[in-house]
C-alpha cells in the first residue's frame, strides 16, 4: 500500500502536524488501526507526565491490619473481612507454599 503524508490536527492543543508517510506504514506494520490523535509534542509531554506520576498506574490503597501467624501490624491491598486470616509478608510466604 501507498502512503502519503497527512495533515491531522492535536485532539490537546489543537495545532496542526504532519502524520508522514513512514509513520502510517510504522502504525500498519504494528497492526495500529487509529490514527494518532495528538501531536508529537504533546504525545512527549503526556508520557512524561504519566512517568511523573508513578508510571501511569495508580496507587493501590491499603488497608492496616495485624499478622494472624506473628501479631506484627502490617498493611494488605484489600480490605480485610472478619474471620479471615491476614498475614504480613514475613509469615504469607510459607503459608501460601
Amino acid at each position: 500500500m501507498s502512503y502519503v503524508d497527512k495533515t491531522l490536527n492535536c485532539s490537546d492543543c489543537g495545532a496542526d502536524f504532519t502524520f508522514t508517510a513512514s509513520e502510517q506504514e510504522f502504525f500498519a506494520s504494528k497492526g495500529f488501526v487509529n490514527q494518532p490523535g495528538r501531536c508529537p509534542e504533546c504525545r512527549a509531554a503526556r508520557k512524561n507526565q504519566r512517568y511523573e506520576n508513578g508510571g501511569g498506574y495508580r496507587q493501590r490503597q491499603r488497608y492496616p491490619a495485624v499478622c494472624a501467624t506473628c501479631g506484627k501490624d502490617c498493611e494488605v491491598p484489600f480490605e480485610p473481612r472478619n474471620g479471615r486470616p491476614v498475614y504480613c509478608s514475613d509469615c504469607y510466604t510459607p503459608v501460601r507454599r
